[in-house]
């Protein structure tokens, strides 16, 4: 007789399916635009985040995989806000932007496009990127690959 143990089949297919979920979560961070920085985190002046330059329109990228946890304007000092939610209790934030291309509960991969550069909740074009591990603001330099 052919039974096979599809119990254990099952298993090891959840496990490798789990193993593989795990390594694509674990962060490889990038550059969220390839713009310039005009201010860097400063949490005495109340930038909690790293400020980069651009023309509306700009494209936004994710800085790593993740799924997104808010897609809105809710927060008028921060514009149209993007959150991504990372692997090991870190959620990135992309402030200002003019128009928003992915929205709640979409998982993203790094370097895929997530929005447009814009002015919303500024006075001028820009993207406020930040960094929050277990929701506190740290420098995104610490997790941003090297410029070469």
């Amino acid at each position: 007789s052919q039974t096979r143990n599809s119990t254990t089949a099952n298993l090891t297919s959840a496990q490798l399916a789990s193993q593989a979920s795990a390594a694509s979560y674990g962060n490889s961070w990038n550059w969220p635009t390839d713009n310039s920085i005009t201010q860097n985190f400063d949490l005495s002046r109340q930038i909690k985040g790293v400020r980069f330059t651009g023309n509306a329109g700009d494209p936004v990228k994710a800085a790593a995989d993740g799924t997104v946890i808010y897609s809105s304007n809710g927060l008028s000092e921060y514009g149209n806000l993007i959150l991504i939610q990372h692997a090991s209790g870190y959620i990135t934030a992309y402030a200002h932007n003019q128009r928003l291309l992915v929205q709640e509960k979409a998982r993203v991969t790094a370097g895929q496009q997530i929005a447009e550069m814009g002015s919303t909740g500024s006075n001028r074009v820009m993207l406020e990127f930040q960094v929050r591990l277990n929701g506190k603001p740290m420098n995104p330099m610490l997790v941003l690959p090297k410029k070469s």
